[in-house]
Formats: structure tokens, C-alpha cells, sequence
């Protein structure tokens, strides 16, 4: 893939096909999708004009400005009953980022459902450089929360994933899980699935478990994690420093 770079601003072409849904009918197929970064953590699909569905964009009259991308004229988009206020964005001939001109940018929240090749995605647009590695590990894994043990086991799963600290995934047999109170709190992930999460300690939402993850993400199934950035996790008798990262 070639990349061209504007300001922060970072554009590639996708090898996939990429579909979006609303009111249940596609309203953009392509292959020649556009992952563009305009923010530091995963990209936004962008869909060439002639691959989206015309008649669903109703043009609003307003438009909205970027330092980076220009001016995009909002759209609504419609699709028989189902209708999504301004959630489109069409870029012309004018943005200074010449890649997405004659492009559609459409809010993920807003369409009901989008696909990569013929797989659901989940949350936003995966990262191509965003790796997920999940390894068995002998090593000795304590977890602590105010001098309280409350994890302790030899039969780690460790994920590795960029850009965050890694991860701990313990069987619930060495976990105390009679510290542990499950809350209503759910995040999902588009690399591992749904969490589920647990209170420990009386401290909210300290652990969490992805009960069915997604095909990449299977071999944590069922094991509870801790956030690293919130407790002390002890690696072989030695107390790892709390990253810093956006849970922090």
C-alpha cells in the first residue's frame, strides 16, 4: 500500500472489501476503500463516490471544515425507513488532501453495520499495523490491589499488542474471585470481542474477560485480566512499574 502524509493526517489504500449497511441494505461496496488516519490510534474508512449508493445521500446544504482534509459537503443518509442525520461527509475537488477527493467518509456509529470481506467489524476500522499476539507463559504472575493478593498463578496467557503494555490473562482457578464483584460495565473491542468487567476490592472496573473473543483473540477465552495501569502486578517476585497509557 502507498502512503501519502498531510500534517498528522496519513492516507493508504485497503486490499479489502469494505461494505456499510443501513436500514439493512448496503449503501457502499468497494475495494478501493481508503484508510485514513486523522487521529494517532486506527484509521476511518473513506469510499470512492461512484461505490456508494447515490440516492441514499441527501445533501444537507451545510459543510464541514477540517485544517487538514478542507471543507466536506454533510450529507443524511437514507435508506428506505432508516435515516442517519448527517452522517456522511463528501469531499470535492478543493480539499487540499488530493487521495480523498471525490471520496465519502461516513460516521461508523451512524450505519448499522460494516464488513470487511465478508467478516463483521466491530467498534471502528482495525489497524493494519495493529498486531495481537497471545502466548502461553510459565512465568510467575501475582496480582496485587492495596496490599491484597488477589491473583496468583503459573498458567498465564500474555497478549502482546501494539501499542499497549501487555496484558496478563489468568485462569479464574488462581484468581480470588470471591474479591471480585462482576459490574454492568461492557467495552468492545474490534481485535478481541466484548469484556465483561469486575469490580476488585470494592475498586470498579478493575478486571475484566472476553467470554466468547473473536477468532484472533480465542486463546483468552473465559481468563480474567488486570488493568496494569491501576494495581501492582508482580512478574517473577519483581513489581512492574504502572504504564502511563489512555486507561491510566
Amino acid at each position: 500500500m502507498d502512503a501519502t502524509n498531510r500534517g498528522r493526517v496519513r492516507v493508504e489504500r485497503s486490499a479489502k472489501r469494505v461494505r456499510t449497511y443501513l436500514g439493512g441494505r448496503p449503501i457502499a461496496d468497494t475495494t478501493r476503500a481508503l484508510l485514513v488516519w486523522e487521529g494517532p490510534f486506527y484509521p476511518t474508512y473513506y469510499f470512492p463516490l461512484q461505490d456508494v449508493e447515490q440516492a441514499a445521500l441527501k445533501p444537507t446544504g451545510a459543510s464541514r471544515h477540517s485544517p487538514s482534509r478542507g471543507d466536506a459537503a454533510v450529507h443524511t443518509v437514507t435508506s428506505g425507513a432508516a435515516q442517519a442525520p448527517e452522517a456522511a461527509l463528501v469531499y470535492g475537488d478543493d480539499s487540499p488532501l488530493e487521495e480523498i477527493r471525490g471520496h465519502v467518509r461516513f460516521d461508523w456509529d451512524a450505519m448499522d453495520a460494516w464488513f470487511e470481506e465478508d467478516e463483521e467489524v466491530y467498534v471502528h476500522v482495525r489497524d493494519p499495523y495493529t498486531r495481537v499476539d497471545i502466548l502461553p507463559s510459565s512465568r510467575h504472575i501475582r496480582v496485587e490491589v492495596d496490599g491484597v493478593t488477589v491473583a496468583d498463578s503459573r498458567n498465564a496467557r500474555i497478549l502482546f499488542e501494539t501499542g499497549l503494555p501487555a496484558r496478563y490473562y489468568l485462569p479464574k482457578t488462581d484468581v480470588r474471585l470471591d474479591l471480585l464483584e462482576h459490574t454492568d460495565t461492557a467495552t468492545h473491542c474490534p481485535y478481541k470481542g466484548t469484556a465483561e468487567y469486575w469490580s476488585v476490592n470494592g475498586k470498579k472496573d478493575l478486571a475484566w474477560s472476553y467470554r466468547t473473543p473473536l477468532p484472533e483473540s480465542e486463546r483468552v477465552a473465559g481468563l480474567i485480566a488486570f488493568y496494569n495501569e491501576k494495581l501492582d502486578i508482580f512478574v517473577d517476585g519483581e513489581r512492574e512499574e504502572r504504564p502511563q497509557t489512555k486507561f491510566s
